[in-house]
This record gives structure tokens, C-alpha cells and sequence, in this order.
């Protein structure tokens, strides 16, 4: 049973008043206490995330829990860490792919909660520490494929959402889910900038947001999320354009209409809704037909073919039987 966070101002401890130094400084550690489930352990090492989620992996091998979901790991070697972190869209922290990992230090992720809302029984504002003890963290190693033309492997650490729906218990006419991500003009330099209206808003169908690949994350790489990549928790849905991932999420709200999402408000001949990778599908201004994989041997690489829905139609293709992809991109 989730716990609902009290509204009394009580900050949460310090990092050091729960865990040693020694134990969240140690990554192998870290993420065999991830994946039994140690929620405490986790939030033990935010301090050090903070001081250290600016730099490059140490190169150690992940080790614990895996998923046992279908197509939830690949093959493909991960991205650098120093890449997958310092090379983003974070468009709260800036335009440019580097903005985030130099401004986002601004980014206060202590205390959090995210508000439940909508059409659903267990309505709340829920600690992360909460929601951190729901299900057994797991490590998924996902294909991040962007709209601009670029793509990543990253090992992300998390549960289904899944699991976090059907313990508040959205009513049958709950159609939707819309996430909304922290809009804070204070740590977030550039919120209140003309590009989108704020906060960012992103959406899926219900059963989109029940699929066993649909993930909530709370780390990467054995470690928290950097908060250039979402930190304290984001969606990760592999098998649509980066962008359906909101980072940084304050509210999850169940509905019967479709939300109206920041990048198709913004574009909408650019961005639909859907935004399922599809390389037969161009974006108005380049062809979506081919990908440039990050740390591969720069801009000169060969660039590979984008595979149908980021390569994992085997799972999710049965979500849209019967639809025009194009009409519905």
C-alpha cells in the first residue's frame, strides 16, 4: 500500500545520517541493494549522485537484477556514460545538447512527491520514497532513438509503470495518462522561454501506459539519474521518439481525453501524438529513415537504419493494429 507524504514541511534526512559513505560509493553494491528492492539504500547515495552525476562512468560492468520482460534488454553495447549524460534534450536547462549536463545542477530533487490525480481511486501526493519501495527495481538496457536523427543504448533502472498503476486504481473511463514534469522558474533557467508552453506535458493511451516495456526509471547505469537525464524519476517508453519520456515528474493525472502534449501544441505538423518511431514517417524538415548512434566514431560514422518502433514491434506492434501510422504519427 502506497503511503501518502505528510504536508508538514519536515525535510528528509541527510544522506549521511542513513548510510555510510563507504556503501552508496560503491556502484556494484549500490545496484544489488537497487534491485532487492532497498529503497533506502537508494535515496542514501543523493548527495553523491549530485556531486558526481557530472562525471564519466568508472567503466564498471552493471551486475543485478535484470527484466525478465520480453525485449526488455538488447544486445547492443551501451552507450558511454559520459555520452548518454552529457548529451541531451532538456529544454528547462537550455537548447543546445550540452545545456543540460552544465545547468541542470540547479535542480533541487529532495524532498519530491508526485501528485496522483484524475479519474482514479487513490488519488495523492506520493513520496518518492514510496514509490521507490512499490516494486523490485530492475535494469533494462533500452534503445533511446530522438526525432533530430540520433539514437543511444542506455541501461536504465526501474519498474513497469505499470505496477504504480494498478495500486492507485484508475476508474474504467480512464482512457489516458498525462504526465507533467516539474516546471520551476528558480532551478530551471529556461522555463518561461518561448519554445513550449510550460511545464511540459506528455501523454498515453492507457494501454500504451500499461505495456510491460513502458518503464518508470529512477536510475541509469547502476547509479540515480543525473539530473540533466530526469532525475529523481522519468518515463521511458523505448519505443517511441525520446521526447514521450517526461523527466522529472510532479503529476501523473488519469482522464478520458487525450492530453494536449507540449511538442504537438508547439508543432503539430512536426509531432503527433503518437510518435511511435517509424522510418516510413519523414519529419517535415529530414528523413526519419536512418539513425547516427551516439560514440560511434563520430559525425562521419556510418549511419544505421531506424528499425520499426525503435525495434521493438515484436512486443508493442499489437497496440496499434488496424491504424494508419502515418495518419497517426
Amino acid at each position: 500500500m502506497l503511503i501518502k507524504t505528510r504536508d508538514d514541511g519536515l525535510a528528509h534526512p541527510f544522506p549521511s545520517e542513513i548510510t555510510p559513505q563507504g556503501v552508496y560509493q560503491d556502484r556494484r553494491q549500490l545496484l544489488r541493494l537497487m534491485a532487492g528492492g532497498a529503497a533506502g539504500a537508494m535515496l542514501a547515495g543523493w548527495a553523491a549522485r549530485d556531486a558526481r552525476a557530472q562525471m564519466p562512468a568508472r567503466g564498471t560492468r552493471l551486475v543485478g537484477q535484470t527484466s525478465a520482460v520480453s525485449g526488455a534488454t538488447t544486445p547492443e553495447k551501451p552507450t558511454d556514460f559520459k555520452d548518454a549524460s552529457g548529451y541531451n534534450n532538456f529544454y528547462e536547462f537550455g537548447l543546445d545538447k550540452s545545456d543540460p549536463a552544465r545547468n541542470a545542477h540547479t535542480l533541487k530533487t529532495a524532498p519530491w512527491t508526485v501528485s496522483i490525480e484524475g479519474l482514479v481511486k487513490k488519488p495523492g501526493n506520493y513520496a518518492l520514497e514510496d514509490l521507490l519501495k512499490l516494486s523490485a527495481l530492475e535494469e533494462r538496457i533500452y534503445r533511446l532513438r530522438c526525432v533530430e536523427g540520433w539514437s543511444m543504448v542506455i541501461p536504465w533502472v526501474g519498474y513497469s509503470l505499470a505496477e504504480l498503476i494498478r495500486k492507485v486504481e484508475p476508474l474504467g473511463t480512464a482512457k489516458y495518462v498525462e504526465f507533467v514534469t516539474l516546471a520551476d522558474r528558480k532551478t530551471m533557467p529556461y522555463v518561461g522561454s518561448s519554445v513550449l508552453d510550460w511545464p511540459y506535458v506528455e501523454g498515453l493511451r492507457m494501454d500504451e501506459a500499461m505495456h510491460p516495456l513502458t518503464l518508470l526509471a529512477f536510475g541509469m547505469y547502476g547509479e540515480m539519474l543525473p539530473k540533466q537525464n530526469g532525475a529523481p524519476l522519468r518515463l521511458v517508453v523505448p519505443w517511441k521518439y525520446g521526447f514521450k519520456s517526461g523527466k522529472s515528474l510532479v503529476k501523473i493525472r488519469f482522464t478520458d481525453q487525450q492530453p494536449a502534449t507540449a511538442w504537438n501544441l508547439a508543432a503539430p505538423r512536426e509531432y503527433g501524438f503518437y510518435s511511435n518511431v517509424n522510418p516510413q514517417v519523414d519529419h517535415p524538415r529530414w528523413s526519419q529513415a536512418t539513425e547516427r548512434r551516439i560514440g560511434e566514431d563520430g559525425l562521419f560514422a556510418k549511419r544505421r537504419k531506424t528499425l520499426m518502433f525503435n525495434g521493438y514491434e515484436a512486443q508493442v506492434g499489437q497496440l496499434y493494429a488496424g491504424m494508419d501510422l502515418k495518419k497517426y504519427y
